[in-house]
């Protein structure tokens, strides 16, 4: 075999791998199953062993795709509405960021790491951005990433599948702007998007294939220009691309990843999915939003994964999305200074 072949087949396996396990997922009528089934099985087998991989460009495309979509809800009517709902995506940011901290303060207690690795861990923000602060903190990066991939993944299993199989869908009143796709319109929408994500990147904000690819996407619609909507192969496909690159963040050392801090994790995300889906059936009846759109909006997982949770059960796209993007922004601007305040009152030690 050709070396270019050679390199190339771990990734024709995991997207083989992962568009077998959609289509099955699909049959089965499991939530999500064009980001859950890649993700489940992708995980599974390289836990066992598997030589699986999904490079970055595989998780682009896919935040591409969902960040385009996403943008297309954002028409001059729901743009208006959510000036309405500021206060509370505010504080819904303000609530992370506490939920973090205090996240810490427990992963602290209950597993023995060291504040700074059990800070990191339990901030609701981006796994790499995290990570990256932790490497300059001088934090154990190994244990935030395996913290952030393992809250993201009961996260992604446990959140649409408490919505599905408890019929909580199909409540958005909201449709994006565009409804038909248009072949002209669409390669004009992907060659703006894109270049959008392509600046945002360069200015090394986070998550630019996402961020950026939204902003431009929302500032066209919210302008009345509509190019085109996304098709639904390609919504299925970037769903897919997340799914595997999801599951290749875990691997066979990843079991073997210190038993007492994977559970400090495991009990840490259970106890801020309950606490944040309190906090937003609070935010709920002060708004008077659903409790499911709102609830969604507060859930600690990743900005891609919930706001797929919910274009595809149609729950109130445009402010979960809004809560998300805003939340991650604001986390990860305070989240390092909030570091540095806590640790002289906190963890003195570390400080020497």
């Amino acid at each position: 075999m050709s070396p270019s072949f050679n390199r190339w087949l771990p990734f024709v396996l995991t997207l083989s791998l992962g568009l077998a396990a959609a289509l099955l997922c699909t049959l089965l009528h499991t939530p999500l199953p064009w980001m859950i089934g890649p993700l489940l099985s992708v995980a599974s087998a390289r836990m066992a062993g598997a030589d699986l991989r999904a490079p970055s460009q595989a998780r682009n495309a896919g935040q591409w795709v969902i960040g385009a979509s996403l943008g297309l809800y954002f028409t001059p009517v729901v743009v208006a509405k959510l000036v309405e709902f500021l206060p509370y995506i505010v504080a819904g940011s303000l609530f992370a960021l506490v939920l973090g901290a205090a996240g810490a303060l427990m992963m602290r207690k209950t597993t023995g790491v060291a504040f700074k690795t059990a800070y990191f861990s339990t901030a609701i923000g981006g796994a790499s951005e995290m990570a990256n602060l932790a490497e300059r903190n001088g934090a154990r990066i190994d244990q935030v990433a395996a913290a952030h991939s393992l809250r993201v993944l009961m996260v992604v299993m446990t959140v649409p599948a408490i919505f599905q199989y408890g019929g909580i869908h199909g409540l958005d009143p909201f449709i994006p702007g565009p409804r038909t796709v248009d072949a002209g319109g669409l390669l004009a929408l992907i060659a703006i998007t894109l270049s959008a994500a392509l600046v945002v990147k360069r200015l090394n904000m986070p998550n630019p294939f996402v961020i950026g690819t939204l902003l431009a996407a929302a500032l066209l619609t919210a302008s009345g220009i509509e190019l085109s909507a996304i098709p639904t192969w390609m919504s299925r496909a970037g769903q897919l691309l997340i799914g595997v690159s999801l599951g290749a963040r875990f691997s066979r050392e990843f079991l073997h990843t210190a038993p007492r801090f994977l559970s400090g994790v495991a009990l840490y995300t259970v106890v801020a999915l309950v606490v944040s889906a309190l906090f937003g059936w609070g935010l709920s009846a002060l708004s008077g939003v659903h409790p499911a759109t709102v609830i969604l909006g507060t859930t600690p997982g990743g900005i891609a994964e919930m706001c797929i949770t919910a274009k595809v059960l149609e729950l109130g796209v445009p402010l979960v999305t809004a809560f998300h993007v805003i939340r991650m922004a604001f986390v990860v601007l305070a989240t390092g200074p909030l570091y540095h305040w806590l640790k002289h009152r906190v963890a003195p030690e570390e400080t020497e």
